[in-house]
């Protein structure tokens, strides 16, 4: 995957949007070395983001993330 998007990510549109970019493949790939469904991750993570205390914030970082009940 990286390999064949490596020639196309020379055109994420800005530096702001490799950046972007590069911050949600890393998401991706820790989720995967932690055994989880990136999508399953991403999806509860996008909906719980606005409702939780920055104070707990960790608690969405692949390595310690546990599903919604």
């Amino acid at each position: 995957m990286i390999a064949i998007g490596r020639s196309n990510w020379l055109f994420a549109g800005s530096l702001r949007a490799g950046k972007r970019a590069a911050a949600i493949m890393s998401l991706v790939q820790s989720a995967r070395l932690n055994g989880l469904d990136p999508y399953a991750y991403l999806r509860d993570v996008l909906e719980r983001l606005p409702t939780q205390p920055a104070s707990r914030v960790e608690e969405l970082l692949p390595h310690r993330w546990t599903a919604a009940r």
